[in-house]
C-alpha cells in the first residue's frame, strides 16, 4: 500500500482541494513527503516513531499501529511533532493556513499509519510496538 498516496488522497478530501490548485496531486504528495518521507519518499515509520517517542506520544502511536480505536493527536502535538516551521512550510506549499494544515495533518497522519498497519501487519513486521520503539531508538 502506498501510504503517501493514501495521505495525499486524505488531505485532498479534508482540504476540499484538488492538490496544488490545478488538479495535480504531486503538490500535496511533495509537501507530505517533506514532513513524513524517507529517502525513497515513502512514510518513514522509524523516524515518525522516534519523533513521537521523544515527544511522549508513544501511546498515541501504539493506538494507530494496533487494531483498536485510534487516539487523537491535537494540532499542538502536530506542531510539536513536526516543528512549527515545518508545518508552516507545508501550509505555504499548499496555500492554506497553518491551522488548516495542522488540523488536516492531525486527521490524516493517524489514518495513514493505521491503514498501513491494518491487521497489525506493519506492527508485526517490526516486532510489535517494542520493535518500533527499538527501531526509533536507533534514530536518537
Amino acid at each position: 500500500m502506498d501510504l503517501m498516496k493514501l495521505g495525499t488522497d486524505l488531505l485532498m478530501q479534508k482540504l476540499n482541494v484538488d492538490a496544488d490548485g490545478d488538479g495535480n496531486p504531486d503538490g500535496i504528495m511533495g509537501a507530505l513527503s517533506g514532513l513524513l518521507g524517507g529517502a525513497n519518499g515513502n512514510l518513514d515509520l522509524g523516524a515518525l516513531a522516534s519523533k513521537m517517542n521523544a515527544g511522549g506520544l508513544q501511546d498515541i502511536l501504539g493506538s494507530w499501529l494496533g487494531d483498536g480505536e485510534n487516539q487523537a493527536i491535537s494540532t499542538d502535538q502536530i506542531r510539536d511533532l513536526f516543528g512549527g516551521d515545518k508545518v508552516a512550510e507545508f501550509a505555504s506549499k499548499l496555500n492554506i493556513s497553518e491551522n488548516d494544515a495542522a488540523t488536516s495533518l492531525a486527521d490524516a497522519v493517524p489514518q495513514m499509519v493505521d491503514k498501513g498497519s491494518s491487521g497489525g501487519s506493519l506492527l508485526d513486521s517490526v516486532g510489535g510496538l517494542g520493535g518500533v520503539m527499538d527501531m526509533a531508538k536507533k534514530f536518537l
